[in-house]
């Protein structure tokens, strides 16, 4: 990556910084910050996902640091569109930051202002609509465009500031024809972009495919044949936010005389919402409730189940693991995937196939079947027609690995832009825009941010080593009561070890000693527990790591008597 640090920057104020909090090499956490003067314009507010290595973990948050620490004002939000990793961070975000505007189309103002409702705030986010679809926010005038993505009312952002204008691109395909019949707004991209775009910050994620990513409406006829050769139970699992996927199931299913029910909080909530906008669709009668299940054949019945990604306590987790009570896994039930894996996922989506089929159902997914799901980022020939459309000055390429953003870098260089004109960067890269020049300004420091998944509190990184230490290794309290007169243990250490074996009374009783002589060598009052407990634990360490040749998390309860 170019780097640019050195050149001195002027204190005029005409000029315009893009920083990457999320979303760039890491592909989900997305937020993306534009800074003029005293103003930062956010888009987007998205979750990351622990992988199986973080223990005790569920999601990760964009740093938000800079903007608590800056000293600038937050002008607004915008969210281009309803997906987990673009908005799912607001609810633990917002309480952290000032009161600002933020700004969205309508089926993902919906969506967020959901989210939101569950802690309390109401209507939050504003509604734009595509026609118009201007807002202005500060220095900024921001107007949406309709593009076609996995989720409805997906927008790309025309982004105009005093300095320059910019095209942001979030996540998107060029769908010919989608399924809800609305198309990329061609018309309006030209029209914006003729007033001259300073950088296209575009989604890289499908830039290695070859090719157009494929039309979502190709799988409503695959969707029909296999529902009507399923002799049980049609089982349908997608992303609930997936609404043109559920229609076309819903579609299938009265073609082919099967009622529908909903399983799972997150598949509920989307249905619910998307009803209540008219972007989903169910005839009066074919709705079922959970209840009603068994009121019906297998083959009269369509399922939408929650838990895609193979989460522990999703409805279709505990389908296949025999723990829904009104859904049991039959010889002649079909469980369809109609998602790509999130990377990190593997594992447990795995495990969730491995016991269905082992229950007798016929499971079908990406790796073995690609008639049930497309993606929904474009792939090369979409990006190239993209730049072509906006016609850029600078490209930048966002939503991907990196090996993505170099494959984007290709394609940019095929469309005809130099190396200067590629800008590669890195999550807190501020990348200044000034004059015709573009800048690599000051590396703002990000760090991981997890939330753990019972509290929903922000989880420190020492806590997630210590948990992965106590899975790898296990973990040993060490108990002693000292005399806080004298500073001596009034009995032998209580020692407990959990997650591996450790019952040799002599180890334990030399680690015994060696905690009392050290505790020996001090005389008089104890001031200083934190001392005492620190060096507990370091004795704890180096004895385990030498005589069993293990490092389990070491927990001194020092009692002060």
């Amino acid at each position: 990556m170019n780097n640019q640090n050195d050149i001195r920057l002027s204190s005029t104020g005409n000029k315009v910084s893009f920083i990457p909090i999320g979303g760039v090499g890491d592909v989900t956490k997305n937020m993306y910050l534009y800074e003029y003067k005293d103003e930062i314009l956010i888009v987007d507010c998205g979750l990351g996902f622990a992988d199986e290595t973080m223990i005790g973990v569920d999601l990760l948050l964009p740093d938000i640091s800079y903007l608590k620490n800056s000293g600038k004002k937050i002008s607004g939000m915008i969210l281009s569109h309803g997906h987990e990793d673009h908005i799912g961070a607001l609810p633990f975000i917002l309480p952290q930051l000032p009161s600002f505007p933020i700004f969205a189309s309508p089926l993902t103002a919906a969506f967020a202002n959901e989210k939101l409702k569950e802690f309390e705030v109401n209507n939050r986010v504003k509604t734009v609509n595509f026609d118009g679809g201007d807002v202005n926010i500060g220095s900024f005038k921001v107007s949406f465009i309709r593009v076609t993505h996995s989720v409805p009312d997906s927008a790309n952002l025309f982004i105009k500031t005093p300095v320059a204008n910019f095209y942001h691109a979030s996540d998107y395909k060029i769908d010919f024809t989608p399924y809800d019949e609305k198309k990329v707004d061609f018309e309006k991209i030209a029209r914006l972009s003729a007033e001259g775009v300073t950088c296209l910050m575009s989604d890289s994620l499908n830039s290695e495919e070859s090719g157009y990513t494929p039309s979502e409406k190709l799988l409503a006829q695959n969707i029909e044949r296999e529902m009507r050769e399923c002799k049980g139970k049609f089982i349908l699992t997608t992303y609930s936010s997936n609404i043109s996927r559920l229609n076309q199931a819903i579609y299938a299913s009265k073609q082919t005389g099967r009622k529908v029910c909903f399983l799972g909080r997150s598949l509920v909530t989307a249905m619910e919402v998307a009803q209540s906008l008219s972007y989903l669709k169910i005839d009066k009668g074919m709705e079922i409730r959970i209840d009603q299940i068994k009121n019906f054949r297998d083959n009269q019945l369509t399922l939408f189940a929650a838990g895609s990604q193979g989460q522990e306590n999703s409805a279709l987790t505990r389908i296949a693991n025999d723990e829904f009570r009104e859904v049991k896994i039959k010889q002649g039930d079909v469980v369809v995937f109609s998602a790509d894996p999130i990377p990190g996922n593997e594992l447990s989506i795995n495990q969730v196939i491995d016991t269905l089929a082992k229950n007798g159902a016929k499971v079908l997914y990406s790796e073995i079947c690609e008639d049930f799901h497309v993606s929904g980022h474009g792939a090369s020939l979409d990006i190239m027609l993209m730049m072509s459309l906006v016609k850029p000055k600078n490209v930048l390429p966002i939503g991907g690995t990196y090996r993505q953003m170099v494959a984007f870098k290709n394609l940019a260089k095929l469309q005809g832009f130099d190396e200067r004109q590629i800008l590669l960067a890195e999550n807190g890269q501020k990348i200044v825009f000034e004059n015709e020049k573009v800048l690599f300004g000051q590396k703002i420091p990000i760090k991981n941010v997890y939330v753990d998944e019972v509290s929903g509190e922000a989880v420190d990184q020492f806590v997630l080593r210590d948990r992965q230490k106590i899975v790898a290794d296990g973990v040993v309290i060490v108990m002693l009561e000292i005399d806080s007169g004298t500073g001596q243990a009034i009995e032998d250490p209580n020692i407990i070890a959990r997650g591996f074996t450790f019952t040799d009374r002599e180890l334990i009783k030399r680690l015994n000693n060696e905690i009392k002589q050290f505790l020996a060598k001090r005389k008089g009052r104890v001031t200083d527990w934190i001392y005492i407990r620190k060096n507990v634990a370091r004795i704890g360490e180096v004895f385990m790591n030498k005589n069993i040749r293990k490092q389990p998390l070491i927990i001194p309860v020092v009692v002060e008597v």
